[in-house]
């Protein structure tokens, strides 16, 4: 088991400095994590600490709340590309997903993906703050609207990812989307138990003393 290409180490903190940006990076080469995932002013750093490596960049997109107009994620996305991102996690607008709008979900949706073109596009539907059929059509929402990945969590509200909530993720999208985990993995039972429930990829800040643990065994 190739643990260590699920994860995508995580530092998006406003408070984040370029010092643990490249801290960040210097693990995910080390340890060859799928992806650093960092806020998109740190791109250009990130592509830079990572030359040579198979280690990815990602970034966010409407981060963390998702209330930003359409047009203004589609802006952000195309700029962080040509500035070096190879993937884009996009927070969906979670008003129209509580309005049961779910044609405005996957439209939304649909102007970021234009925007990202063959660029991998994870779609965070913030589960803690949706109802089980909520997530359902969330997740439809963005398989339609052609996304690559469907995300638990930002990790910055009111809690993260659960194994309940990634299984009925990954029944609902099958083997056609990858499905990300993310807020809440501190260790190596919780990051074995979101796979085990479907997770593809984990999002986590904890990266490192999850994959200490993993080879200690």
């Amino acid at each position: 088991m190739e643990l260590n290409r699920y994860f995508d180490h995580t530092l998006l903190k406003p408070d984040a400095t370029s010092a643990q940006i490249k801290a960040l990076c210097a693990d995910a080469r080390h340890y060859e994590f799928a992806s650093v995932c960092v806020n998109p002013c740190f791109i250009k750093l990130a592509r830079k600490e990572l030359e040579g490596s198979i280690v990815k960049v990602c970034t966010v997109i409407g981060f963390p709340l998702g209330a930003m107009t359409s047009k203004a994620k589609a802006f952000e996305a195309a700029e962080a590309i040509e500035e070096g991102a190879e993937e884009v996690d996009m927070v969906i607008n979670v008003s129209k997903a509580k309005e049961h709008d779910f044609q405005g979900v996957k439209e939304d949706i649909a102007c970021v993906k234009k925007a990202c073109g063959k660029t991998l596009l994870k779609v965070i539907l913030e589960t803690c703050l949706l109802t089980k059929e909520e997530i359902v059509e969330c997740c439809k929402a963005a398989e339609e609207a052609g996304a690559d990945y469907v995300k638990t969590s930002t990790g910055f509200s009111k809690g993260g990812a659960t194994p309940e909530d990634v299984r009925l993720m990954r029944e609902t999208v099958g083997d056609r989307l990858g499905v990300k985990a993310s807020g809440g993995v501190h260790n190596l039972a919780e990051a074995r138990a979101m796979i085990e429930a479907g997770a593809s990829r984990i999002g986590a800040s904890a990266s490192v003393t999850v994959m200490k643990e993993f080879q200690g065994e």
